[in-house]
């Protein structure tokens, strides 16, 4: 087996400050460990994502430690209703093209250009 690139030892490097700095905090622990399980599969050609996500880690490594942040967690989206019990559209549904279904914001949408002439 090869050793490892520069970029690998500092990603390792990462992963363990990470897991010290957030040790007193709650969810520290388990927020970074599925963090860096989500992008494990990258493929290692993908240098440049792999820096972005790197550079990534630097900023919430500085934010941990800086000593302001008391736990960590993220957001979570929840589902969205497909559909709407009143009949009008919600997302992925599309209204039906009649006066009544007009957005307000209608109205503000900028004038199509004219076709250019050659």
């Amino acid at each position: 087996m090869s050793r490892p690139s520069r970029l690998q030892r500092q990603v390792l490097s990462l992963y363990r400050e990470l897991l010290r700095a957030g040790r007193g905090k709650p969810g520290a622990e388990a927020r970074v460990r599925a963090e860096f399980r989500q992008h494990a599969s990258l493929p290692r050609s993908d240098v440049l994502r792999i820096e972005y996500l790197y550079r990534r880690g630097r900023r919430q490594l500085q934010l941990l430690r800086s000593g302001h942040a008391t736990a960590m967690c993220a957001f979570v989206r929840g589902r969205e209703k497909t559909e709407e019990p009143s009949g009008r559209a919600g997302p992925g549904n599309f209204p039906e093209d009649d006066d009544n279904s007009r957005s307000p914001l209608d109205s503000m949408r900028s004038p199509e250009t004219p076709p250019k002439k050659w």
